[in-house]
């Protein structure tokens, strides 16, 4: 994130000798540079630029009324200030600030600024938990052991070749920009815990280890979101809701389109091939409670979500 102009705030200690050059004439002499420290390294420089100007420039774009109704989509108009405030580039206080001096009615703005509010949230729950984040914060709603979930991510997973366009073109994506779109960090999720019965940490570890905007506080627990050890149901999609979002853009060229593609039910259908079943979780256990239950034994928990996003 740093910037590869010359000019800016400089930083406020003194250079000592063997530390990094801090300025570079442009972005190539900044890859160049870092190529020969780090010969090791693989791939090359994110598309994202840093900077605070750079930061200003995202946030005068940002438009609270479209962010609202069409955010979910992979094309929608999200900020794109997630690396910026998870660097202190800018702060959580002056989007929202701006985000009400542009809308004349709070309504209007109110998507943009829960997500704010959940930011602000995780960072709060990540002081009091510490390494606990780490943790399951709550037992299991899959209906699996916790044992049943793998401790590490295999290499289809890592290396994008899992067959699935859609699966590795997010992986591809998070490995080569550091950033996706929250849509897509949950669809890549959910395959991740459900479909390859993995554990979350190992998923979460992965994401950290690329993502611009990473850090425990909202990775993990968005993480433990989808797996349910963070919510009262796992979350999980099927190919009609990626299909929507994503504007078609993996299915058609997904070589399982056709046949084999393991999103391709619906969500009652993969409710039973995901999880095992178990009461459903307003059960108050009174006889009454059991007497109104719906006579199907499907589990409530694990009902549609309402809201793909949080």
């Amino acid at each position: 994130m740093a910037s590869p102009t010359p000019r800016g705030v400089p930083l406020n200690w003194e250079q000592h000798p063997g530390d990094l050059p801090r300025q570079f004439s442009d972005r190539s002499a900044l890859e160049c540079t870092l190529q020969q420290l780090f010969p090791e390294a693989s791939g090359s420089l994110s598309p994202i630029q840093g900077g605070r100007s750079q930061a200003d420039a995202l946030l005068r774009r940002v438009q609270p009324e479209r962010y609202a109704k069409a955010r979910n989509f992979l094309s929608g108009p999200v900020t794109r200030l997630s690396p910026y405030i998870r660097h202190g580039a800018i702060s959580l206080a002056e989007v929202r600030d701006a985000v009400f001096a542009r809308t004349k009615q709070r309504q209007a703005s109110e998507k943009l600024i829960n997500e704010l509010g959940w930011r602000d949230y995780w960072q709060r729950l990540w002081e009091q938990l510490g390494d606990g984040i780490w943790s399951d914060q709550e037992p299991l709603k899959t209906g699996h052991h916790p044992g049943a979930y793998a401790p590490e991510l295999p290499a289809d997973i890592t290396e994008g070749r899992t067959g699935l366009a859609c699966m590795d073109g997010f992986s591809q994506e998070l490995q080569q920009t550091g950033w996706l779109h929250n849509h897509a960090r949950m669809w890549l999720a959910a395959y991740v815990v459900h479909w390859r019965r993995i554990r979350w940490q190992a998923g979460a570890q992965w994401f950290l280890r690329h993502l611009l905007d990473g850090d425990p506080a909202s990775n993990n627990l968005s993480w433990q979101w989808v797996a349910s050890s963070f919510s009262h149901k796992p979350y999980f999609f099927n190919r009609s809701n990626l299909e929507r979002y994503s504007d078609g853009r993996y299915c058609q060229d997904c070589s399982l389109s056709a046949k084999g593609c393991p999103f391709e039910a619906s969500y009652e259908q993969l409710e039973q091939r995901l999880f095992q079943q178990q009461p459903a979780i307003r059960e108050t256990g009174d006889r009454t409670s059991r007497r109104q239950r719906p006579s199907s034994s499907k589990a409530s928990a694990f009902s549609r979500p309402a809201k793909p996003n949080r």
